[in-house]
């Protein structure tokens, strides 16, 4: 357990905030499981300002237990902080600010990476949100823009004067978004250099990663992303090592095909049976990756419109897997 304001997380495994995949349906599926703090997609601060349906169905977190990050995003620190004050309103239990977002259409609007080009700017930033909210903020970052601008360590250190009360570090750089490794180093010096919790992301891909991480690093949490996709069970299996030292066996196909059915009843719940489907076809891909003939069944998942197929292909898929 550790803190980060005065909200308490139970553990130190922590699911990483993605876009297009971090619903409300999931992040049931990953809290089940045991995570201590889960992420909402990352959201506009321009899209809650000026009310923007989709946006706000994506803060939207009934029926989900406590606590919750929100993930904003902007370059305006008028209008970031005026989105914190609906977060705060909506309930959220921690507001986060994105300073690592790689991608293009995010970054070509001074977004999210794009920010640790010009620090004078995220402390406006930070500090506005800060002071508009009693809620905790946190802040996301990279390891900097490129290998010639790594500033990870500058941006912790004013985050944490302008009273952020956790920081995560995704420790590649913007230029390298997904590819190459993650320099866990940089956590470390981060960890030595500030006295707030550091949360550390990036190349975990087995509770044995997890728990390397925190050992190399001393960082007070980790956050697994791309690799809990279709894998909640990952989160169970860092969870248990982290916690007791007890390696959990890997899920067996049953369980597997349960969890997913579950998720999409959930998605279904949530979001409507046309809506549902047609966004669980990548979750389902992701559930069934690397069984025999995944290949195949991918064709059939993505040809699905309906709940009843989508039930029939996994029924389908389990029995040949039996």
């Amino acid at each position: 357990m550790f803190l980060i304001g005065d909200v308490e997380i139970a553990n130190q495994v922590i699911v990483a905030p993605m876009a297009g995949v971090t619903d409300r349906a999931f992040r049931i599926i990953t809290k089940s499981f045991g995570c201590g703090l889960v992420f909402t997609e990352m959201i506009s601060d321009m899209g809650l300002v000026y009310g923007q349906t989709r946006t706000r169905q994506i803060a939207d977190t009934e029926e989900e237990k406590r606590p919750i990050a929100i993930q904003i995003f902007g370059s305006k620190p008028e209008i970031m902080a005026q989105a914190a004050v609906f977060l705060e309103d909506l309930g959220a239990d921690i507001i986060d600010i994105n300073m690592g977002c790689p991608t293009p259409k995010i970054v070509k609007n001074g977004e999210g990476a794009a920010l640790m080009l010009d620090i004078p700017r995220c402390r406006q930033i930070i500090r506005r949100v800060v002071q508009a909210v009693r809620t905790p903020v946190t802040v996301k970052m990279r390891k900097g823009w490129d290998e010639e601008h790594i500033n990870c360590l500058e941006l912790a250190i004013a985050a944490q004067e302008e009273g952020a009360k956790a920081i995560t570090l995704h420790p590649r750089s913007r230029m390298q978004f997904f590819a190459g490794q993650s320099d866990w180093n940089m956590i470390r010096a981060i960890k030595e250099a500030v006295q707030i919790p550091v949360i550390g992301s990036g190349d975990i891909c087995s509770a044995a990663d997890a728990l390397r991480m925190i050992q190399q690093t001393g960082c007070d949490a980790v956050m697994i992303g791309r690799a809990a996709m279709g894998n909640p069970f990952l989160v169970r299996e860092a969870v248990e090592l982290l916690t007791s030292g007890t390696i959990v066996p890997p899920p067996t196909f049953a369980e597997r095909m349960e969890v997913a059915i579950q998720h999409l009843e959930l998605a279904i719940k949530f979001k409507g049976e046309r809506v549902a489907v047609r966004e669980m076809r990548k979750h389902i891909s992701w559930y069934i990756k690397g069984m025999p003939g995944a290949a195949k069944i991918r064709i059939l998942i993505n040809q699905a419109d309906t709940r009843a197929e989508m039930i029939d292909i996994m029924g389908r898929i389990y029995t040949e897997q039996e």
